[in-house]
């Protein structure tokens, strides 16, 4: 349903906002969430030009939230790596067809409009705070200082 590229920005958010007062190197962020550290950097880069996160060198540096965990919503993160597309015309160019689809492309179109109003209703906070025995997208709890 979404792509590799979305749910890796979607574990290193949810590994940024666990640990909001810490920024955290890709190589941390990377090995918590298991995702090969050259994709990672890539995807941290684009949630950095989507505005969603900084980064800081340094020292003390690495990579934050710029927003609250309770502003930032699935859909934003998805929007930000690997935009959902719409259906708005026939996708095989019938001109027939134009902008009213045919009966398989309207029922494609209506779940994955399920699927955004569903992302842009969730945020990372809640995510979080949904009661699991597991963290939501990221492995064991290991703490970035700790690496």
């Amino acid at each position: 349903m979404i792509s590799q590229t979305a749910e890796y920005a979607l574990r290193a958010m949810a590994q940024l906002a666990l640990n909001p007062d810490k920024p955290q190197t890709s190589q941390q962020i990377a090995a918590v969430t298991l995702v090969p550290l050259h994709y990672m950097s890539k995807v941290l880069q684009e949630l950095t030009r989507a505005g969603l996160i900084q980064s800081q060198r340094g020292l003390h540096g690495g990579f934050s939230l710029l927003r609250t965990p309770q502003d930032l919503t699935i859909y934003d993160i998805v929007q930000a790596v690997d935009p959902l597309h719409r259906i708005k015309t026939c996708p095989l160019g019938i001109s027939s067809h134009g902008e009213t689809l045919c009966p398989l492309h309207r029922r494609l179109d209506d779940a994955m409009a399920q699927v955004e109003r569903s992302f842009r209703e969730s945020n990372l906070a809640e995510m979080l705070a949904e009661p699991s025995t597991s963290r939501p997208l990221c492995s064991s709890p290991i703490e970035p200082s700790s690496m």
